[in-house]
Parts: structure tokens; C-alpha cells; sequence
């Protein structure tokens, strides 16, 4: 172990796979991967938790394995989250500016984000982010900083991601379990962005489309913020789930073919084509129809990306997404999944590794990895912040204590 190393910790509790990254503050205050171990998942479902003892299981051998590929004790993660019980929403807050001059203060900026972050949730509700957008000071939107403007009325949209507590509770007791401590958990759907996106895609509007094996999370950046998000409770399980039945073949040998011989586009390029897949072993080989394997996998990959499209309308967001669609996860290998994508939303799609992180390349571009990925960047951020907060802390210690002249 090296003891001055800065080290995080990201944690994917996913569908299919269990995904540990360890990561250091490297060169430049960027993120280094350190360590990266896997697991298969056995106790998960739609992306939520129903075998804890399973799950915990899978968990120890994926901690394991990175802290002996990093040579580092885990002792606390950043845990990703999700679930068809996340939901993210604007909420907004006003604010009547009262003094006489009508010059907005620090003040006024806190007691309108107070205002804003006062949401109304059920009960058993639990806020996971919430992220602040533009101010807007008399009707004028797009405001970034009003502080020394002149208004009469402030307003300020959230971006509040929440979820259902006991649902969330879930995982981190796994976490528990092994005696790890949860640092912070992350909606897996903002961890996506925080891989995959550059400043220039987050400026311009970019959908981030993170195919699962249980959920498709979905998160809209524009003008550097993210503007909306949220999780559909369908993923690549359930495409193998629709071939094995219409197919009529074992959920295996579903999953085989989904990955080896399917598209996303639709089976008319593969008109009069067949593959041959093995049956049971006293059984002679099964032929199937390549353009009936198509169609089964177009109709419900299609019917994922248009319920993304139908949220985001209804949530004002689609316009935003002008600059593209960046697809990760392990969905985003399922063949013509990009030219979908480009024909339901208009716009260039391309699959997503990790950006502005430091690592072995054959990882950083593999989009399966791109949550746990997000996740430890997640922790270096949350370093950062902490390293320049003592850092103003010190400062102001050394100016107190000059100016009261001590020691």
C-alpha cells in the first residue's frame, strides 16, 4: 500500500454485473484507476436488490478482486443506485427581494435555493441530488450568478432526484454488511454523464442513454447542467426474456443470439437468412429465422427508446437534445443500436467510454464500465472539494492569526 495515496472507491450494484473501480487523485486532479474487479450478479433485479444474501456474495468477490489488483483495503464506497422507484423533476423556488434598493444579496441567492429545495415528497421518500439550474430575476432567465443585480423577484429551478427509501436502504445494507462504509450514493443514471461526457457535450445538449440489464437510466445535459433525468425498468434481460419466448428456445441460448446474431434495426437486411443453434443434446440442431430474431429485438429496444422520447417531451427536455446520443452500458453493444437511436431522436449517436480519466484504455472504452467508472469520479470530485475547503480553512486561520497578531 502507498500511504499518501488520495483513494475513492465506486461501486455498481447492477442487473447483470457487479463492478468495483478503485481511483486515486492523479496527475492533474484527474481521476487514475487503480483498481477494477467484477462480479456476476445473481440478486438483482431491474436494478434493485431481492437476494441480499446472493448480492452480498457477489459483492465481496468484486471488492476483493480490485483491492488486489490495487493493492488497497476498500474501507468506504461511492454506491450507484437505481430503480423504477428513482424519479427526477424540476422544483422551483421564489423569493421576493425586500430590500429598499433592490439589489439581490448572498442572502436572497440562499433563501431562494432554500425555498426551491423544500419539495414535496412522500413520506418514505428520500432526496439523492439535487442540482441547482439558472436563476432567473424578473422574468429574465438564464442567469448564472444574480448577486449585484437589481430585480424585484428571484426564481431558481432544482433538478431534484429522489427515491424510495427502504428501496435505497437496500443496497447500502449489502454495502453494510461487509463491514464497508457508504461514503455517498449516486443515481447511476448522473454517474453515466459524469463518464462519458465532455464540457462540450454537456454544453450543447446531450441525451446519455445507459442500457442495463434491468433499467434504462436516462439524463439530459444542456449549457453544462443536467436538465432532466429518470429510469425505465426495462433493459437487455428483457430482450433476451422476449426472444426465449417468441424464439422458443432456453433463456441462455437467447441471450447468444441477441449478442451474436440480432440488430436493433429490424430483421428486413436479413430476409431468407437462418442460423443454426444447438437444441438439447439428444435433439438435432434448432434453425432460426434471423429476420423473426430482428424483429422481436427492434419491437422492444424501439418501444424502450420511444418511452425516453415521450418522457423528455412532456418534460420540455427534447429540444435540448440537440448535439447527439451517447449510449453506454452493455446495451449499447447490441448491434444497430445507434442507427435506432439516430432515427427515434434525430440526431448523431455514438457509444460512450470515459472521458477525462486516467487508466488502462482497454477499460475506459468499454461502456459497461462506464458507471463504475462514473462513480469513482464521483469521489475524486468529492476529494477535491474537501482538499480546497481545508485549504480555505487554513488560510483563514493564518489570516485570523496575523491579524490578532498570536503565537
Amino acid at each position: 500500500m502507498f500511504a499518501n495515496r488520495e483513494i475513492v472507491t465506486g461501486l455498481d450494484i447492477g442487473t447483470s454485473q457487479i463492478t468495483a473501480i478503485i481511483a486515486e487523485v492523479g496527475a492533474s486532479n484527474l481521476p487514475h484507476l487503480l483498481g477494477i474487479g467484477q462480479a456476476k450478479s445473481r440478486g438483482v433485479r431491474k436494478g434493485e436488490v431481492v437476494d441480499s444474501d446472493l448480492t452480498t456474495e457477489d459483492v465481496r468477490l468484486a471488492l476483493t478482486e480490485a483491492e488486489q489488483m490495487a493493492d488497497e483495503e476498500i474501507r468506504s464506497v461511492y454506491l450507484g443506485v437505481s430503480g423504477g422507484h428513482v424519479r427526477g423533476f424540476i422544483n422551483t423556488g421564489t423569493h421576493p427581494v425586500v430590500s429598499s434598493d433592490r439589489d439581490i444579496t448572498e442572502d436572497d441567492v440562499r433563501d431562494v435555493v432554500r425555498n426551491a429545495k423544500a419539495v414535496n415528497l412522500p413520506n418514505d421518500h428520500h432526496v439523492i441530488h439535487v442540482v441547482r439550474q439558472h436563476f432567473s430575476v424578473d422574468g429574465q432567465t438564464g442567469i448564472q450568478n444574480p448577486i449585484g443585480l437589481l430585480g424585484a423577484k428571484i426564481d431558481v429551478d432544482l433538478h431534484v432526484v429522489h427515491g424510495q427509501a427502504n428501496r435505497l436502504q437496500n443496497s447500502i445494507r449489502v454495502v453494510k454488511n461487509l463491514r464497508v462504509d457508504v461514503e455517498d450514493v449516486v443515481f447511476t443514471g448522473l454517474a453515466s454523464v459524469l463518464a462519458v461526457l465532455n464540457s462540450q457535450q454537456k454544453e450543447l445538449g446531450t441525451l446519455v442513454l445507459d442500457f442495463g440489464g434491468g433499467t434504462l437510466e436516462y439524463a439530459v445535459c444542456c449549457h453544462g447542467l443536467v436538465k432532466h433525468s429518470g429510469v425505465l425498468p426495462v433493459g437487455g434481460d428483457h430482450i433476451s426474456n422476449d426472444l426465449a419466448y417468441g424464439l422458443k428456445v432456453p433463456l441462455g441460448r437467447a441471450e447468444q443470439l441477441k449478442i451474436n446474431h440480432g440488430s436493433a434495426l429490424g430483421g428486413d437486411h436479413f430476409r431468407g437468412q437462418t442460423v443454426k443453434v444447438p437444441d438439447r443434446i439428444t435433439l438435432p440442431d434448432k434453425t432460426i429465422n434471423r429476420e423473426h430474431l430482428g424483429r422481436i429485438m427492434s419491437l422492444r429496444v424501439s418501444e424502450a427508446l420511444k418511452l425516453v422520447e415521450a418522457e423528455l417531451l412532456e418534460a420540455g427536455c427534447l429540444d435540448l437534445v440537440r448535439s447527439g446520443v451517447v449510449v453506454t452500458g452493455g446495451g449499447a453493444r447490441i448491434r444497430d443500436i445507434l442507427g435506432l437511436a439516430e432515427h427515434v431522436f434525430g440526431v448523431p449517436a455514438s457509444v460512450g467510454g470515459a472521458t477525462n480519466v486516467n487508466g488502462p484504455k482497454s477499460v475506459l472504452e468499454q461502456p459497461e464500465f462506464a458507471v463504475g467508472i462514473g462513480l469513482a469520479k464521483f469521489g475524486v470530485f468529492e476529494l477535491l472539494k474537501q482538499r480546497d475547503r481545508q485549504t480555505h480553512q487554513r488560510g483563514f486561520r493564518r489570516t485570523l492569526k496575523h491579524l490578532l497578531k498570536i503565537g
